[in-house]
């Protein structure tokens, strides 16, 4: 059996030691949030030196627990198990089981020797309900699945071959604890039907009705383009026949959103230093859903991959935005013209900045033109890149552009500052 070592979430988590606030692990289900608290960072802390008996671990989804369910019998259990004055690591999995367990982490941050970390699923936790419910007093680790690094470690077989694996089947942990591809597409299909979809469906009460499952199909078909809920809303219309308020749209995608199963990436006009309201652009959080959603169908590399480069940068924990620049151009007759260019993904850190162009394939001067059309119609001195499919040694062209292969990009976590 196969274990990723997950050291860069374990290093975020080491890192919250001590903040007096909650630590709150969120991501979408299935994900390995649990494995990476119970197994993962539990085993960190007993190499540190830490003693076993001051760590309080509870799964409270465990048969055997359910006494603890009850918020006042969790908060005795507790604080039965910090009995003298060193300090203590507190570990609670699926605390969203617990009645009025918002009374009970509140309690935990008056107790000055202990630091709190929960996580959860479904209900309250499936959602982002509940790093607003502690607003000011929880501090969110958000945990996707597995990267293409993290997959390319534990990949038995040719590496070459990880690639196109990843971009069929994305890092859903337990994709990858079988080797058989039919089982891996079945797992995703049924993980998506009889898990997210279904826990949207009671949370929000959408019992017969199919549009939410539809919606998901329509965004997985058009991952990486520019919508909104008018054009979604005709799109119902005129490939379904079925008639949809924006409204609804809106409300669907925002429940989307909040389960942690699509990103919004909001547009950037980078001249005129402002947000667009719309279109935006929507990305899977694991492209293996995405195409468990299509009978994996549509199987377009250059989006693929555009989606696979947003989740790696959020990961890293960028804020990432797309962005648009608003340039002179000559039209075919020649006149000058105010045209409209994309940059694919404008990624920020701190005091860093990155304008970063997905390329499929860059074989010829004009797609190379193409590329870099955006870029260097942006003013301002920060990183432009452009990452491509094809393997190539990391170079910069005579524009001073850095142009790196994906698997470059994915597996070195400083690719950008080559």
């Amino acid at each position: 059996m196969y274990e990723v070592s997950r050291t860069d979430y374990i290093d975020w988590l080491d890192r919250k030691q001590g903040n007096g606030l909650i630590k709150i692990v969120t991501g979408v289900r299935r994900c390995g949030k649990s494995y990476l608290l119970f197994t993962l960072f539990r085993r960190h802390l007993i190499e540190k030196g830490v003693q076993d008996d001051h760590i309080v671990a509870l799964a409270l989804d465990d048969y055997d627990n359910r006494q603890y369910l009850e918020a006042d019998e969790l908060y005795r259990y507790i604080r039965s198990k910090v009995n003298d004055g060193g300090h203590y690591f507190i570990l609670l999995d699926e605390i969203q089981l617990v009645k009025g367990f918002e009374a009970v982490l509140n309690g935990f941050l008056h107790w000055k020797n202990v630091d709190v970390y929960v996580t959860g699923s479904n209900s309250r936790f499936l959602s982002s309900d509940i790093v607003t419910e502690f607003r000011g007093r929880g501090d969110e680790i958000r945990v996707y699945p597995f990267s293409f690094a993290e997959v390319y470690s534990i990949y038995e077989g040719e590496k070459q071959r990880v690639w196109p694996a990843y971009c069929r089947y994305g890092g859903m942990p337990l994709v990858w604890s079988t080797e058989r591809n039919d089982d891996r597409e079945q797992y995703l299909k049924n993980l998506f039907e009889q898990v997210y979809l279904a826990d949207i469906i009671g949370r929000y009460d959408l019992r017969g009705k199919a549009e939410i499952g539809d919606l998901v199909n329509i965004l997985a078909s058009s991952v990486g383009s520019l919508t909104n809920p008018l054009r979604l809303t005709n799109t119902f219309k005129s490939e379904l026949g079925k008639v949809i308020s924006q409204n609804t749209v809106n409300a669907y995608i925002e429940y989307l959103v909040d389960s942690f199963l699509v990103s919004r990436a909001n547009r950037y006009d980078v001249k005129g230093l402002k947000y667009i309201s719309s279109p935006l652009k929507y990305y899977f959080t694991d492209i293996g859903l995405r195409n468990a959603r299509i009978n994996f169908r549509q199987q377009d590399e250059s989006h693929i991959m555009e989606n696979i480069i947003y989740n790696e940068l959020l990961r890293r924990r960028y804020s990432v935005d797309v962005g648009s620049v608003t340039t002179n151009a000559k039209n075919a007759e020649g006149k000058m013209v105010r045209k409209n260019l994309e940059v694919d993904f404008i990624a920020n850190k701190g005091d860093k900045r990155y304008y970063i162009q997905s390329a499929l394939e860059l074989s010829t001067e004009k797609k190379w033109k193409q590329e870099e059309r955006s870029l260097l119609s942006i003013s301002d001195s920060f990183k432009k890149i452009v990452i491509q499919r094809q393997m190539v040694e990391p170079w910069y062209n005579n524009h001073g552009i850095l142009c790196i292969s994906v698997e470059d990009f994915l597996l070195n976590q400083d690719s950008l500052d080559w």
